[in-house]
């Protein structure tokens, strides 16, 4: 959500901003700004919707500068309109800001009181005029965002310049990402990482409470005004790995990756069908104590956490609890000794679930209850890495579609590689059963790519969504999570209102639903529950439902009247999941595109949710 962007260089970086800006319109905005130091004058400008119409502006008005500060703005306080962008100014002042700064409305009242005129509705302009307040009791620009700094409440990224400092950006991480990129006379920062590979593949990564002055040949860190030290690291990532090539969108290009990113995934932790000596070596003594399992995520990775319950439970006789982050902090959850705590996040950085893992340490710590942590993610920088015990990363590589894909059946196959590593230390599952598992999990990249080629026949039942409202989802035991993953693709990227149910609860209230006009998209794997799916499935015929089933090719469920099949290859009812999930993603592709929906940015979505 939001994106920040800014330089300090001995060339002009214009280009670099609105390049930087252009990689970060993945993570969701609606309007977009920069501001220049020139001549000792800030130049602004700011527009609303894509980063291209400010581009034209920036061009048409040949705004320069070797100092700037970027922004992509997801509207929190306040409507989408130009006032409202970022950069936020106060005289000689430009401010930009991820995040929510709670108590704003007392510091505005604080502020007007003192003769300010507040130009926005944003909680953003606080921050300006503060920082401008604060320079009149001294002269250095670091030690008047220090002073502002502990006045803020909320969590939050900031890029500060002022025009009286031609050669400083100030740059503030208080619970929102924020990444330092290293050149050769010139620095950067950014809320991605990727935002920054075009000029440099080094980076700082900020940690929380960091203040950081940064000038073109030097980077310093503070933290409550002393001098701290942070290591630079190389990335491997490439600009070409974060593009769409001959796709026609990345949502499309991460479908199709999803083979090489679980053989990558997996890779890590299996030699042949056994799991690798090294792999999650220093956890062992952490997996031989703990009694149970919390499953702490948002979302699409919610999702594959509640897969995993079945798995834990069912594979491995631990019992798992999931929850979602945003409802697991606020309830004053009972911390259980010796349970490991499991958080989930493409990102890393999520806003809920990052709380909902400090909250865990926090009530741990201060109740002396021994637990472990440990972080499922794509981002070996993130915070969430950083702040766990443990940590299994997913090798996806950069995934810009807001709709996660690959993401999500990396996570799976790392969650079943999880299981079988605390099965392993805990001896509650056999070597045979783990050869067994390891083999299905290298054999499930073909069955992936065999299921990719039912493409032309699912983009064929896709035109018959296009004119549809509303859709059910059904699925039986782990195939329940994929249904409601399926209907989140769908409601996410086409607009269409979908549920998705566990097939046992038709009675219960869905059935109400189902008529002529109801498409009801069935998840039929070849396993113990597919009699009592069918059950299901003639209950919503006789209603004059219309299903769209995914089935096992062995599964005997044909085409017929109203009932239209796409046979998915037989595949392991352990690792079903993982392969059900591309037909739903394709299907939810297929009907966005008919739809002429913007299928990698969708409305009102951002890719990193790093605010509450």
């Amino acid at each position: 959500m939001c994106g920040i962007v800014g330089g300090v260089a001995e060339r002009c970086v214009t280009e670099i901003l609105i390049e930087g800006l252009k990689r970060l319109e993945y993570r969701g905005y609606d309007s977009a700004g920069v501001a220049l130091l020139n001549n000792q004058q800030i130049l602004r400008e700011r527009r609303v919707g894509k980063v291209a119409n400010l581009a034209d502006a920036v061009s048409e008005h040949q705004l320069t500068g070797a100092i700037g500060i970027a922004h992509t703005r997801w509207a929190t306080h306040g409507k989408p309109t130009e006032n409202n962008a970022h950069p936020h100014m106060s005289g000689k002042v430009a401010v930009v800001h991820n995040g929510i700064i709670e108590n704003y409305q007392e510091l505005k009242d604080d502020l007007q009181a003192l003769g300010y005129v507040f130009t926005s509705q944003t909680d953003t302009e606080v921050v300006a005029h503060l920082v401008a307040e604060a320079l009149k009791n001294t002269d250095s620009l670091l030690e008047a965002v220090e002073s502002v700094v502990p006045q803020l409440k909320g969590a939050y990224a900031l890029g500060i310049i002022h025009s009286d400092y031609p050669d400083e950006l100030i740059t503030v991480r208080e619970g929102s990402p924020l990444v330092i990129g290293v050149g050769i006379g010139e620095n950067f920062i950014s809320s991605d990482q990727l935002a920054l590979l075009p000029v440099t593949n080094r980076f700082i990564y900020l940690e929380e409470g960091d203040i950081a002055r940064l000038t073109r040949t030097s980077i310093e860190v503070f933290v409550k005004g002393e001098r701290v030290e942070r290591p630079v690291k190389e990335l491997d990532a490439t600009v070409s790995s974060a593009s769409k090539g001959e796709y026609k969108h990345y949502m499309l290009k991460e479908i199709y990756e999803q083979p090489e990113a679980i053989k990558q995934t997996i890779s890590q932790a299996l030699d042949g069908n056994n799991l690798r000596d090294d792999f999650l070596k220093d956890a062992d003594a952490d997996f031989s104590k703990l009694q149970s399992v919390q499953i702490i995520a948002c979302g699409t990775s919610y999702h594959s956490g509640m897969i995993a319950k079945y798995w834990f439970e069912q594979l491995i006789g631990v019992p798992c609890q999931v929850e979602i982050a945003s409802e697991f902090r606020y309830r004053s959850p009972v911390i259980v000794e010796n349970t490991l705590y499991i958080c989930i996040s493409q990102s890393g950085e999520t806003a809920d679930t990052l709380a909902a893992l400090r909250e865990t340490q926090k009530r741990a710590k201060a109740n002396n209850i021994d637990i472990q942590t440990l972080t499922i993610c794509n981002v070996a920088t993130s915070s969430m890495v950083r702040e766990t015990d443990h940590h299994l990363l997913t090798l996806a590589g950069p995934e810009i579609g807001v709709a996660s894909t690959k993401a999500f059946t990396t996570q799976l196959a790392a969650l079943m590689l999880l299981i079988l590593k605390i099965g392993q230390v805990k001896q509650r599952i056999s070597n045979v059963m783990i050869e067994e598992l390891a083999r299905e999990l290298w054999h499930s990249p073909k069955v992936i790519l065999d299921t990719l080629k039912q493409d032309a026949e699912i983009l064929r039942l896709s035109e018959l969504f296009v004119e549809k409202q509303h859709c059910l989802f059904l699925g039986r035991g782990t195939h329940y999570p994929i249904a409601l993953e399926g209907a989140l693709k769908l409601k996410e990227i086409s607009y269409i209102h979908a549920e998705g149910y566990a097939a046992g609860e038709l009675k219960h209230g869905p059935l109400a639903l189902v008529d002529t006009e109801m498409p009801i998209v069935i998840l039929a794997p070849n396993d113990e529950m597919l009699d009592k799916l069918k059950s299901n499935m003639e209950e919503v015929q006789a209603r004059g439902g219309e299903l769209f089933v995914f089935a096992d090719e062995n599964s005997g469920v044909v085409e017929k009247d109203r009932q239209h099949v796409v046979h998915i290859p037989a595949v392991n009812e352990w690792l079903a999941p993982i392969i059900y999930s591309v037909p739903v993603q394709l299907l939810s592709y297929h009907v966005a595109v008919l739809r002429g929906t913007d299928v990698d940015q969708p409305r009102n979505l951002a890719k990193s949710v790093t605010v509450e």
